[in-house]
């Protein structure tokens, strides 16, 4: 088995309180962080977005393969056709294949099959997962943990989005092959996620929910 280079942690040992002050601060920075379905037409600086995926980019992946791909969209046309597509899943889904305990769990959020989010915010980022990919030659190389490995970059994305203060929104309309030939991704990429981006419109409204407390996810052993 061959090895690879190695070279020095870049890391930074800090005090105690230093920590403690940081952990909290970002609490309460993530802590304002919303679902929003009301977006603003602004335009998104398209060197803060670069910036978010670059951060998102930093994430751990299984060996290493990065088994993501980005696809930034702020064609209105593109995304118009994103919309059609999107609402045609949501209405199957909304009539057809959502089970009645499904959509009772939804009512509180008072979503439904119309998507008007998916033209009115100015960018849309589809997140796909590459089960491989193709080096140089033409030869298959295959990606390993990679439902994991795209589920934490796009964490850091989302983090990184309203750190730079940015609202988003994550959408899963279910099937998204259509994504695939809209943005005219391969075939071994398989749509993951499609992330709206954009700044809250000025009469936005979320719902009131709350968040399970601290003891009732976690253990210490």
């Amino acid at each position: 088995m061959t090895t690879g280079s190695f070279a020095p942690l870049d890391f930074q040992t800090l005090p105690e309180a230093e920590m403690q002050e940081r952990a909290a601060t970002f609490y309460a920075q993530l802590r304002r962080r919303r679902s929003v379905r009301d977006f603003s037409s602004r335009a998104v600086p398209v060197g803060v977005i670069e910036n978010c995926l670059v951060a998102a980019g930093t994430a751990p992946s299984g060996a290493n393969k990065q088994p993501w791909h980005f696809v930034v969209v702020t064609d209105p046309t593109v995304k118009q056709r994103i919309r059609e597509a999107a609402e045609e899943e949501e209405r199957a889904f909304y009539s057809q294949r959502a089970s009645e305990e499904w959509l009772h769990d939804l009512a509180p959020l008072g979503t439904d099959a119309n998507k008007p989010f998916l033209e009115s915010a100015p960018c849309l980022i589809a997140i796909f997962a590459q089960s491989y990919h193709l080096d140089a030659t033409g030869k298959k190389e295959l990606h390993y943990y990679v439902t994991e490995s795209v589920g934490i970059a796009t964490g850091f994305l989302i983090a990184a989005l309203h750190n730079a203060g940015l609202a988003c929104l994550t959408h899963t309309p279910s099937p998204m092959r259509f994504l695939n030939e809209i943005l005219a991704r391969p075939s071994y990429e398989r749509p993951f996620l499609l992330l709206v981006v954009g700044y809250p419109a000025d009469n936005a409204q979320v719902p009131v929910i709350t968040k399970k407390r601290l003891a009732e996810y976690i253990s210490f052993v």
